[in-house]
């Protein structure tokens, strides 16, 4: 009996001590654990989008990069295909220790085929740490209007599919994001005390939320140097996409920036607090920026109608921001794009300067038809539109048709071929023949040298005696 006893007695400690080493063990596994968050970067092309990756590890103050350490074991980029893939160690001020991990999924066409891809992305799990950015490239400054509304409207289907859980976490997305920052607009970041109330909405601001956040980043702004230069672009151009970008942005709640490979400006920032990652050891504050036509700043919710007024005036920003809210709502296929273009065509709108007298068109038409005033947007051409599979598909040319073309090719080439060698004969037998026709075999003393003879040990000249003789 006694022994029986001290079985179960030991058996429990050791159960004990094992709850306590468990316990002890998920303790620490928790705190080290990283918080993960999600990008998903839209737009651009697969090197635009490496230099968007490269410029957000990029510190804005002194531009540290990651250790050496830390670039040996990079993870490989892999969007050259549909939906690319990567991700990165979120570091703090210090470039030592990682604050979150960051996963980062690349996509550059805007077909709506590829729709399913990001669906899967809008999770009630992945939510809350999600967000938006779209790229766009100040070498195509004329195709940006419609850049944008193809991935808005692509956004916008996905989250109309969603089922209802996944819509009541974006409804509390859009409560925190729209609230956040809002307490303290001199920087846009937050921050405000518990209980303090947020300022109300103005007229346009967050009419169009996407549930997540939204942040546009237009790249090279260095070209607009360039374009003033070489294009005849003005102050009035730079500031109407400004103003156009701006207004429509503001029904999203988004935020904007301008980047240059050489100077990314504070894309790192604005990066950490689109996703909600803070540094415990240094908190920078987002400074927006207008002033600089080459580094532009708006962070998220502090623009509004009033403040893009100022910026010049004449804009007429409540019939852009209204106009904007119905050209979203058709779905992205190419029947919409088709009858933009030919309504652009057929219409016989105008801006005046950049005070637009009618939205007939569409946001993108008005947008475009400004851009090519005077010639300024005929070096970038409008994309065509994106058909169903355009993007998918391409359609080649039958095997023995193509043949067909490449045998005349080199047809042509081989009479052009024997037209040269027969042109180059004749100028060499015309040649032979005038060489033949020197009088008194001119020819051929020329290469005969002066008649030498030894006399006694002296080398003596024979026509040079005879010459002698003779006088």
């Amino acid at each position: 009996m006694p022994q029986s006893n001290d079985g179960p007695q030991h058996s429990g400690g050791e159960d004990q001590k094992k709850e306590l080493w468990s316990s002890m063990l998920d303790g620490v596994s928790s705190g080290k654990r990283l918080p993960e968050k999600t990008l998903l970067v839209l737009g651009g092309s697969t090197e635009t989008q490496k230099d968007y990756l490269e410029a957000i590890q990029q510190d804005s103050n002194n531009r540290r990069r990651p250790p050496e350490r830390l670039q040996r074991r990079q993870p490989p980029i892999a969007n050259s295909f549909a939906l690319g893939y990567t991700y990165q160690d979120v570091l703090d001020a210090d470039q030592e220790d990682i604050l979150a991990r960051l996963s980062l999924y690349l996509l550059t066409d805007s077909s709506p085929s590829f729709a399913p891809l990001i669906r899967r992305l809008f999770t009630i799990k992945t939510l809350p740490d999600l967000g938006i950015v779209i790229l766009l490239d100040w070498n195509e400054p004329l195709a940006w209007m419609r850049q944008l509304r193809q991935w808005v409207r692509i956004l916008r289907s996905i989250l109309v599919s969603l089922d209802d859980d996944c819509k009541d976490a974006l409804e509390e997305n859009i409560i925190r994001w729209r609230d956040k920052g809002r307490n303290n607009t001199a920087d846009g970041t937050g921050g405000g005390a518990d209980g303090e109330a947020s300022l109300p909405l103005g007229p346009g601001e967050w009419d169009e939320p996407l549930g997540v956040p939204l942040c546009i980043v237009c790249q090279n702004a260095d070209k607009i140097e360039f374009l003033e230069k070489d294009r005849g672009w003005k102050e009035e151009d730079l500031d109407f996409v400004l103003q156009t970008l701006r207004t429509t942005l503001l029904k999203h709640g988004a935020s904007l920036i301008y980047t240059m490979p050489s100077s990314p400006g504070s894309l790192q920032a604005l990066m950490h607090s689109v996703l909600g990652i803070q540094s415990p050891l240094k908190r920078q504050p987002l400074k927006h920026n207008v002033i600089d036509r080459d580094k532009v700043l708006i962070p998220p919710n502090w623009d509004s109608w009033g403040k893009i007024r100022v910026l010049r005036e004449g804009f007429e920003v409540e019939s852009l921001s209204n106009t904007w809210s119905v050209e979203i709502q058709d779905p992205p296929n190419a029947s919409a794009d088709a009858d933009d273009a030919a309504e652009r065509e057929n219409s016989g709108e105008s801006v005046n300067g950049n005070s637009t007298e009618s939205f007939e068109g569409g946001v993108v038409g008005c947008y475009e038809r400004t851009i090519h005033k005077s010639g300024r947007g005929s070096t970038f051409p409008v994309k065509a539109p994106i058909t169903q599979a355009s993007s998918l598909e391409v359609e080649s040319l039958d095997t023995q048709a193509f043949l067909e073309k490449q045998l005349e090719r080199l047809e042509e080439f081989k009479e052009s071929d024997e037209k040269a060698k027969t042109t180059g004969t004749t100028k060499r037998k015309g040649s032979s023949m005038d060489d033949g026709l020197d009088e008194k075999g001119r020819g051929v003393n020329d290469h005969i040298g002066p008649v030498q003879f030894n006399m006694g040990g002296i080398q003596m000249n024979a026509d040079d005696m005879l010459e002698r003789l003779k006088v």
